[in-house]
This record gives C-alpha cells, sequence and structure tokens, in this order.
C-alpha cells in the first residue's frame, strides 16, 4: 500500500520534487519537496484507493471508531469520503471558531465520549493536526489517533505526537517517497541523500547545491 500509494502521488503530481530548484513553504524554510494532497481528489482512481486505504487504516487500527473528523480544509473531503465508506458519522473542525452564527469550531455533531479518528492529508510538523485533536478533546471526544495520507516523519512532528499522546498511521510516508521517485525516475539516486538530509533537520539548508 504505501508504495502503491507513493506512486500514485508522484504520477498525478501530487507531490513534486525539486532539490535543485527548491519550494519555499509559508514557514520561510526551503524545501525540496511540495505535496498538496487535494490533487488526489481530481482522480478518481486514486481517490478510490486512497480513500479505501484510510478506511482500512481506521478499520485495523482503530476499530472502536464511532465518527470521523476531517482537518480544515484538506481533510474533510477525505474524511467524508471515508466515512460514508464505513458507515460512521462524520464531521470536522474548523482553525477557528465561526465569528457568526452560532460560533462552531467543530461542524457536525459530536456527542461526550464519543470515539473519533481524524484525517489529515499530510503532517510535518504536526502542529495542526495536534490543535484538531486538542479542539475536540476539549468538547468531550475520545480521540482514538489519526489517520493521513502523507507524512514527512521529521523528528519535530514525532516528538509532538508522542507529547500529545497522539497515534498516527499513514498511508505512505517521506521514506517510501523518495525511494519510489528514484526508482521511477522522477529524481537521481545522488539526490536520496540531500532530501532525507532535509527531512532530517529542515532548519538546515545545507543539502542544497
Amino acid at each position: 500500500m504505501k508504495r502503491a500509494i507513493a506512486e500514485h502521488l508522484l504520477n498525478i503530481k501530487a507531490v513534486f520534487l525539486s532539490p535543485d530548484k527548491p519550494f519555499v513553504w509559508a514557514s520561510g524554510i526551503k524545501s525540496p519537496i511540495y505535496c498538496d494532497n487535494r490533487i488526489t481528489l481530481s482522480d478518481h482512481f486514486v481517490r478510490e484507493d486512497i480513500e479505501r486505504g484510510l478506511a482500512e487504516i481506521i478499520k485495523s487500527n482503530y476499530p472502536r471508531c464511532e465518527a470521523v473528523m476531517g482537518t480544515s480544509t484538506a481533510g474533510i473531503a477525505h474524511a467524508a469520503i471515508t466515512a460514508h465508506i464505513l458507515k460512521l458519522p462524520m464531521g470536522y473542525v474548523r482553525s477557528f471558531a465561526k465569528d457568526h452564527g452560532r460560533g462552531n469550531r467543530i461542524e457536525g455533531r459530536l456527542l461526550p465520549g464519543q470515539k473519533v479518528v481524524v484525517i489529515e492529508d499530510l503532517i510535518s510538523t504536526a502542529g495542526s493536526v495536534i490543535d484538531t485533536v486538542e479542539a475536540l478533546r476539549e468538547e468531550g471526544a475520545e480521540v482514538l489517533g489519526i489517520a493521513s495520507i502523507f507524512t514527512y516523519g521529521m523528528e519535530k512532528g514525532l516528538q509532538r505526537l508522542k507529547e500529545a499522546n497522539i497515534t498516527n498511521v499513514s498511508l505512505t510516508d517521506f521514506d517510501t517517497i523518495i525511494d519510489v521517485a528514484c526508482e521511477k525516475g522522477f529524481i537521481k539516486s545522488e539526490d536520496k541523500e540531500r532530501l532525507s538530509a532535509f527531512r532530517n533537520n529542515p532548519a538546515d539548508e545545507g543539502w542544497i547545491k
């Protein structure tokens, strides 16, 4: 599954690898990789594999799940389709509470003590998904964990998840992406070390030629 999803993401250009012309993230970090999993929604073959994969993660790792909650905004559609496959309730968590109407931050019905799984499209430093989990916990939910499409496996993100006592299971990961990319000719074999150096320490730009 990890390799199949990695190949999907590369083929439809949901993941771009450009070690010689790095992207700049909103945080200012220069990165040889850019991931936009919203693009997966535009390809029904890829979309089906991803949503069935997320459903399988929940069935295998979080069998007590009673509801699926998406992160705003990239996780919402994936959460809706996954919940439909599992025949479970679905909702989503806004980045901030609305400033009008009922002022909701959590959309959809959330019952006290309800066991939920959060759907996230990708995890880097994990700050936004931890914020989502904490919002759900504050409203009385029991968050069983996260099911995500892709994770970078950055040390900062892993440490944050551990400290927040949150489990994440991803369909694919950074190491699988770069292995498949090298095999399929998306990058040169000598670029693998540079990409790994970025992942291991994004603040160090020594990997840039």
